[in-house]
């Protein structure tokens, strides 16, 4: 669905937020916050959130104008257990995000998750350089997760390896509602 909107980015560039260490989903969500505060359209689609609304980064979002959230997967970590509503909820996901990118309705695109989504071949690198390369020029697209494959680091304007040093989580220290979640 294209509509009038005059874009509010002359370039929209695509990043990509990978990485083993924590913070990817909080940099994204970070730029999402300050895009709708200049009165950017943002639209942020979670692969792997599943259908729980108790994120913090649910709650606040939902709450600003011009934003909206999509959310698929399953509660938990997908690559333990793909069964088929995993499958469906990804593409899903995917037709959803490739709407959001090509359809002209916002400046800001986030698929949050979408590298698990690949590495567990939910979805295909090939389906994501199809999408970016259909991507009008003024939509500004972000990307997370761990393994971002190589033929995406290339097409990519900015890409932020986040590296684990330490984490909470190897010394038994579960997430924390408010802080990680």
């Amino acid at each position: 669905m294209v509509t009038n909107h005059t874009p509010y980015l002359e370039k929209g560039l695509i990043s990509i937020f990978t990485g083993e260490g924590k913070g990817k989903t909080s940099a994204a969500v970070g730029t999402a916050i300050r895009a709708a505060g200049h009165g950017l359209r943002v639209c942020l689609i979670f692969f792997a959130k599943g259908k729980r609304f108790d994120h913090g980064e649910f709650k606040i979002l939902s709450s600003l104008p011009n934003v909206t959230l999509q959310s698929f997967g399953q509660a938990g970590w997908i690559l333990k257990n793909i069964s088929e509503e995993t499958r469906t909820q990804a593409e899903r996901a995917f037709e959803t995000a490739s709407e959001a990118v090509t359809g002209g309705q916002y400046d800001l695109v986030v698929m949050d998750e979408i590298m698990i989504a690949l590495t567990a071949g939910l979805v295909t690198t090939e389906q994501v350089i199809r999408m970016i390369n259909a991507k009008p020029p003024c939509v500004e697209l972000i990307m997370t997760g761990r393994g971002a494959p190589a033929e995406l680091i290339e097409l990519a304007d900015l890409v932020s390896e986040i590296k684990a040093v330490k984490h909470p989580y190897t010394r038994g220290i579960k997430a924390r509602k408010g802080i990680d979640y």
